[in-house]
């Protein structure tokens, strides 16, 4: 049934002018590397110190001359206060920066940017390009006219199914195409620069009617601009047995009215790189205005002839079977052979069809990254072409979602966690981005090529590391600060690992439609390779942080190739390893050779915290879903319950509705109740938040309160002993209150202090150093603190300390584990005492960061290198550590770091 919704036409409207509690100085917002290619429309986000700006609050924005800009602003996130956390803009910009944003009212419109809904329908024009949005059938985009001329038509989805697996010899399983269906439409955001509208709906099969495939589709349309960005979202809910797709695009139909000869065909190659030519391209004496795609009015063997003419080429194609291939290759029609045309390496990802009366470019974003990918273009000699921008090849071998083993391999051999039917594909998604060039002629070869760098990349305006710091967002970080030879040797260090793994993803090819933008686990120093078929040790999926660690990267040094690598990360592991629909919705896959492989799915490897710098940074609605949809992952923590096999339920456990750890299972929920209150400014998910504070403080060792004996399935029998590590910090949890309650331990019979090891370093320290000064309870503050110092207390020191606040004043207690050293700076900067500070300053001391070495010969397949000692966990954990011990140890930091000092071992926990 369709529905069509009109949500958000208010709130992202220019805001109107009114009071500031006060008024914000100007901010300066630059290009994340190059400006644009082409006048791009752009969205960003800025943030606002607490208190410092109100809701209603207006803004102008003023160009590098000077001149004032049409800017649109909407809220992202407010404070507790009710003041605005983060503002989204948007604009339309090409000159190199900076911009300046200040408190005023905006500029007045300069061309008109308006939406209407009709029946069917909805029509936007930017001024520059005129669009019919479909709210039923198969038609997302129904027209796109330019000029008065209709240059594009019959936007939609389309693929091929194909039912089970490509065989080994014989002949081919059975294909059936598919389309996009439409369910629903709604205009989420329409003000005089921006409209957003989303597309909701399933793909349908041709024959029978099975609805399938759900997605969704944002549409992005700027004032004064011709260009459309799409961001189109998938969800897997096939039969993976079963249900293979072997193509999956999106396709338009190109009126073609001029004769042949003044028809075109283009695609982009690498580094500026263009194929252009005429359907029926001149002989030997060829007109130079064609090959310039203008006009000409043809000759004598231009045409269509009785006997003599140039031949006439209708169908063409360029697939990117690999990151490091591609062929273009054309037909004179479905009757006769592909001819070879050329080839290239790695393709921006731009195609073009139509004639010197208009047609219609496509660039899809991430191109050769997320091979196999394709562009066709057939019956470009009739009347109309229909061209298609193939996200999933259907020249390549069908998509196989099934996992990589028949049977699971042990975590003791493969660090494999593999569990009977959980390594399912079914609620994965895929979120892929490309812009449509509606056009009222040819474009000339440098506009495409011009087309093609600004496709290929996110147009981001951002404001600098320096005023993000001094807005307090993001939790504990400073700028990169080069100040003293110590901070220097640090800064060296995070870089080198950095640019490992930057160059790693090229040396070793990380690269593919399911896979661009996660990085391997675990490196194996025998085989000269990462582990990439080797159980719990292949894709990282978010381990300890990574996402995390490349986020603050960026965010302290404003460096454009480390936004890239943090939104490619981001954007890839919060779709390929996250499920959104079916019954573990909400929850993440642990690390796998496959993205979904580990049985393991849990919440920490899906959380919000994950996410949230990519949203407040470019204001992407997508990953605003993404982290809406983990509010229901407490619903799925009680079906999936995290610690079912290390730790069954005991019939004398107390019966609650579900059993969480307080470690990282509370940190993961509590940063996606945090999250949403920000978003929404609504109080009850604060309240939530405060509900499981409550609860926590009523334990005995408040952060510290677990089991360290439980139903150990490793000891066999049914026998109750000391659980794996040093405990679990399981506790009850009930869905419809948030609150917490305690489940005693069965030898003991009351809960005793754990120390669990996954409790900080999986987001953990990162969600509570922003939650707790969030909440501003001074009892939930010494309740972490105490955690940051006490980490590995015995239960009467913990007990004792309670009274004091003052136990371990030598710092004996911190935790040695991987999330002590920033629990010890933690610990520093709000006790000032020095004994604290040593601890983080030994551990960066010890830090090696990347020394890579040289690989070539026969040892490997091509030259590359490898780093001793380094692993993703490492260098997740390692570099968020050292970045937020560098922000809390300030001037306690030494000049010059003393000599590496040997870790301590880790104390036996106490009762």
């Amino acid at each position: 049934m369709n529905k069509i919704g009109m949500a958000g036409l208010g709130l992202a409207a220019m805001l109107i002018a009114g009071a500031s509690l006060a008024a914000p100085a100007s901010v300066t917002v630059n290009w994340v590397g190059d400006a644009p290619a082409l006048a791009s429309g752009v969205s960003w986000g800025v943030p606002w110190p607490q208190g410092a700006v109100t809701k209603n609050q207006a803004f102008a924005l003023k160009g590098p001359d000077g001149k004032a800009l049409l800017v649109q602003t909407w809220p992202l996130a407010y404070w507790p206060d009710g003041s605005l956390k983060f503002s989204g803009f948007a604009t339309v910009a090409k000159a190199a920066g900076p911009y300046v944003i200040s408190a005023a009212s905006g500029a007045a419109p300069a061309a008109a940017l308006s939406v209407q809904q009709g029946d069917g329908f909805v029509d936007v024009s930017t001024g520059a390009a005129k669009v019919r949005v479909g709210t039923r059938g198969t038609d997302l985009i129904q027209t796109i006219t330019v000029d008065g001329r209709e240059v594009a038509r019959g936007g939609r989805l389309v693929g091929l199914v194909q039912q089970g697996p490509d065989p080994e010899e014989g002949a081919m399983p059975a294909r059936e195409p598919f389309a996009s269906a439409i369910d629903k439409v709604t205009v989420e955001q329409t003000g005089p620069v921006r409209a957003v509208i989303k597309v909701e709906g399933k793909h349908k099969l041709a024959k029978g009617g099975r609805a399938w495939l759900p997605f969704s589709l944002r549409l992005y349309f700027y004032a004064g601009d011709a260009a459309i960005r799409v961001v189109h979202t998938f969800t897997y809910d096939g039969d993976q047995q079963q249900d293979f797709i072997r193509g999956l695009g999106v396709r338009f139909t190109v009126p073609m009215r001029e004769e042949v000869y003044n028809r075109h065909v283009a695609f982009s190659g690498k580094d500026g790189g263009l194929w252009m030519e005429a359907l029926q391209p001149g002989d030997l004496n060829a007109d130079p205005r064609q090959v310039a795609a203008q006009k000409i009015d043809g000759g004598r063997y231009y045409g269509v002839k009785d006997k003599e003419q140039l031949a006439i080429w209708s169908d063409y194609k360029l697939v990117q079977p690999t990151p490091n291939g591609f062929n273009i290759v054309k037909r004179t029609g479905a009757h006769s052979t592909w001819v070879f045309s050329d080839s290239g390496t790695r393709s921006s990802g731009l195609a073009f069809a139509g004639d010197v009366s208009g047609g219609l470019g496509v660039s899809v974003k991430d191109f050769w990254q997320s091979y196999p990918a394709a562009f066709d273009v057939r019956n470009a000699a009739g009347n109309a072409a229909e061209l298609t921008a193939w996200l999933w090849s259907p020249d390549a071998p069908a998509m196989d979602m099934r996992h990589y083993a028949t049977r699971a391999h042990g975590l003791s051999a493969t660090y494999e966690d593999v569990q009977d039917g959980m390594s399912q594909a079914y609620g994965v998604a895929r979120t892929s981005e490309f812009t449509l060039y509606p056009s009222a002629s040819v474009p000339a070869r440098e506009q495409l090529a011009a087309m093609a760098r600004a496709g290929s990349t996110r147009a981001l305006l951002a404001a600098s590391p320096a005023y993000l710091q001094s807005a307090k967002v993001f939790g504990v970080w400073s700028p990169v600060d080069r100040s003293t030879p110590a901070r220097t040797a640090m800064e060296d260090k995070l870089d080198s690992v950095l640019a490992f793994y930057r160059q790693q993803q090229e040396d070793r090819h990380w690269y593919g439609f399911w896979t661009y933008g996660d990085v391997i686990h675990s490196y194996n120093f025998k085989r000269h390779v990462w582990n990439y078929d080797h159980g719990g040790f292949a894709w990282d999926n978010t381990e300890l942080g990574t996402v995390l660690w490349l986020w603050t990267s960026y965010v302290r040094s404003g460096r454009p190739d480390l936004f890239r690598m943090a939104e490619a990360l981001a954007r890839n592991t919060s779709e390929t390893n996250v499920y959104h629909l079916g019954p573990m919705k909400g929850l993440g896959s642990r690390h796998n050779v496959v993205k979904w492989g580990d049985g393991s799915k849990e919440g920490r490897i899906s959380q919000a915290a994950h996410w949230r710098p990519f949203y407040y940074l470019t204001t992407d609605e997508r990953i605003g879903d993404v982290m809406r949809e983990q509010l229901e992952s407490d619903q799925a923590m009680i079906k999936y319950d995290p610690m079912r096999l290390a730790q069954p339920v005991l019939p004398q456990d107390p019966k609650y509705p579900g059993r969480i750890r307080i470690g990282p299972d509370w940190y993961v929920l509590a940063g996606n109740w945090m999250t949403e209150w920000e978003r929404s400014g609504d109080s009850k998910w604060r309240d939530r938040i405060n509900a499981g504070v409550d609860s926590i403080l009523q334990m005995p060792y408040w952060l510290r309160s677990g089991v360290l004996n439980g139903l150990n399935p490793d000891l066999g029998g049914g026998k109750i002993g000391r659980l794996k590590g040093r405990g679990s910090m399981t506790v009850g949890y009930d869905p419809a209150t948030g609150k917490l309650m305690p489940i005693p331990d069965p030898v003991e019979q009351q809960q005793v202090p754990v120390l669990y090891n996954l409790s900080t370093i999986q987001g953990g320290a990162q969600v509570m150093f922003e939650l707790v000064p969030l909440l501003g309870r001074k009892d939930f503050a010494t309740a972490w603190l105490q955690y940051a110092r006490l980490g590995e207390a015995p239960g009467e020191v913990l007990l004792k300390d309670k009274a004091t606040g003052t136990e371990g004043g030598a710092a004996q207690y911190v935790e040695k584990a991987q999330g002590g050293p920033r629990l010890a700076a933690y610990a520093y900067a709000q006790t000032r005492n020095p004994a604290f500070a040593k601890v983080a300053i030994d551990n960066m001391a010890r830090w090696r960061g990347a020394v890579p070495r040289a690989l070539s010969g026969p040892d490997v397949l091509s030259p590359t290198t490898e780093a001793p000692g380094v692993s993703t966990n490492d260098a997740a954990q390692s570099g968020l550590t050292i970045i937020e011990s560098l922000a809390l140890l300030g001037d306690a930091l030494p000049d010059t770091l003393p000599a590496p000092q040997p870790s301590a071992p880790p104390a036996a926990a106490g009762k």
